[in-house]
């Protein structure tokens, strides 16, 4: 952790030097502040730019399925214009059939007035053929106008929330922006000795809150994963290595939903996009019945999920400045945890 923070800080030093030159009272490390105060205020930075990440991610696929709806309407739209296209040109058809016919008479009439009544009755076939044809041919044209209208309502409505979804993102963006700065600048604050300290007070942290849980006996292991969970598994651990980057689905960068919906993704188990929805619509398990492929899920926001790979470790994109890595299942606050599999079978041995 410690080194990542360095590396981060690093960056971060580069940064405020272009970005904060004009000044350079605010980059100024504050002697009063004790290291337990750095760390809390740096995880509450990380903490808030992981929030608006997620709510990014959110608005992001909101976004993609909005403009899958547009896609899809226009498409139905474009079929409503042509079927009442056909429609106008039946009705046009029997519009001059009736005009030329205007001056004989009426098809009624020769049936009243018909001597064979053989003749009478298929004549009477053949107008009652053509009032059909027309009654339908006139309802054909009144549902035409009538879906077309609706869908161009409704392609017309799909616009505007899509219009709507891509400002929303726009401004979620530059709030996610706007977060990571705020880390650079804590961090570009910071003395390589605070840096240090804070490093080590985080990992002491995390060292006494997994060793809470071993004691609990909670990270008994023993459960193997299922077929889906030991392919999704597998695809996470092959993404070790790669950076971070808030919103990235893969396959250069991910963040932290980002790793775990796409591993599952390719393990043929499409999950939900974001951390906060793999919370509330996965099956949740207790942590004493974790299995590989399980996804951990931290913070009373729902804010960040890791993918459990056993042994008490779970495999995940950090944060802004890390990279994809094995770390300790308490790592962060843990709420709980969700299985994206309901099955219970087990991989099938090398």
């Amino acid at each position: 952790m410690s080194g990542a923070l360095l590396r981060l800080a690093c960056t971060a030093t580069v940064a405020a030097q272009a970005v904060l030159a004009p000044v350079p009272a605010t980059a100024a490390p504050d002697p009063q502040r004790s290291v337990s105060q750095l760390l809390t205020d740096l995880q509450k930075q990380y903490r808030q730019a992981e929030q608006d990440t997620e709510t990014y991610n959110a608005t992001a696929e909101r976004l993609r399925r909005q403009q899958a709806e547009v896609t899809r309407l226009d498409g139905e739209l474009a079929r409503a214009r042509l079927a009442l296209q056909g429609s106008r040109t039946e009705a046009g058809r029997l519009a001059r059939q009736q005009y030329q016919n205007s001056s004989d008479l009426s098809p009624y009439v020769r049936l009243l007035l018909a001597r064979d009544p053989q003749h009478a009755l298929d004549e009477g076939h053949v107008i009652g053929h053509l009032a059909r044809e027309r009654a339908e041919t006139v309802a054909r044209l009144t549902g035409s106008e009538r879906r077309k209208d609706a869908l161009a309502r409704a392609a017309r409505k799909a616009l505007d929330n899509q219009l709507a979804l891509a400002g929303r993102q726009k401004k979620e963006r530059d709030a996610v922006r706007a977060r990571v700065a705020d880390v650079e600048r804590l961090l570009a604050s910071l003395t390589p000795g605070q840096l240090s300290a804070v490093a080590r007070l985080e990992q002491q942290g995390v060292a006494d809150a997994q060793q809470k849980l071993t004691d609990s006996g909670t990270l008994d292991d023993g459960r193997p994963p299922s077929t889906a969970g030991n392919r999704a598994v597998q695809y996470a651990m092959d993404q070790i290595g790669k950076p971070y980057q808030w919103g990235a689905q893969g396959p250069r960068s991910y963040d932290c939903s980002g790793l775990t919906s796409r591993a599952w993704d390719h393990a043929g188990t499409p999950i939900p996009r974001t951390s906060q929805e793999q919370w509330a619509r996965l099956r949740r398990v207790p942590l004493a019945e974790l299995r590989p492929g399980d996804l951990v899920i931290y913070f009373p926001e729902a804010t960040h999920v890791a993918m459990y790979v056993g042994a008490g470790t779970v495999v995940q994109a950090p944060r802004t400045g890390e990279k994809v890595k094995l770390s300790p299942l308490a790592s962060f606050p843990v709420l709980g945890a969700v299985r994206p599999d309901g099955t219970h079978e087990t991989p099938p041995s090398a």
